[in-house]
């Protein structure tokens, strides 16, 4: 099989399964593109993780889009990205015509409430898994400590951390 058909294939499963968004999926992204295929590595993850936060658009079609670019060019990127928004779009469109019909049903209501907390799961899983990546020297803990007091706290947004953040970055590099 070619990765281009490869990819499609692997982020039309990721985008299938993953319950809760971009951040939920993050946890099959590292299982299939860098332990079973190893298209990726552990440092190129959190790369990937770093634009797709600093890039517009959901996390979820930035990762294809880099993990595609990144293992087959052009059309690999096209085709993971149309992998992982394919389902989206069929299965919302289906439930969005369902979910009026059926938002009073108790076992629906229970289904929500039971995917929860497996969606927090794979997201805490993805977060731990790739903190162990990290060099965690003194800027680290501090912009991670820092940018954690700032998000709970609603004084500054994502946006403008990733900007104030990388600013420090780039001039730590320099001097």
């Amino acid at each position: 099989m070619s990765k281009i058909a490869l990819l499609f294939l692997i982020f039309l499963k990721v985008g299938a399964f993953s319950f809760g968004g971009g951040y939920a999926m993050l946890p099959f992204i590292q299982q299939e593109f860098i332990n079973t295929y190893h298209f990726i590595t552990n440092r190129e993850f959190l790369d990937l993780l770093a634009i797709s936060q600093s890039t517009p658009g959901p996390i979820a079609i930035n990762s294809a889009t880099f993990v595609g670019f990144k293992t087959a060019g052009f059309w690999g990127s096209l085709a993971a990205s149309t992998g992982v928004v394919i389902f989206s779009l069929v299965g919302l469109t289906i439930v969005s015509h369902l979910l009026d019909k059926f938002k009073e049903n108790k076992r629906i209501e229970n289904l929500l409430i039971v995917l929860r907390p497996i969606t927090m799961g794979f997201i805490l899983a993805a977060a731990f898994s790739s903190a162990k990546e990290i060099s965690w020297g003194l800027y680290d803990i501090v912009a991670f400590t820092v940018a954690l007091v700032l998000l709970k706290t609603n004084k500054i947004g994502s946006i403008s951390i990733i900007f104030v953040f990388g600013l420090i970055g780039i001039l730590m590099s320099i001097f």
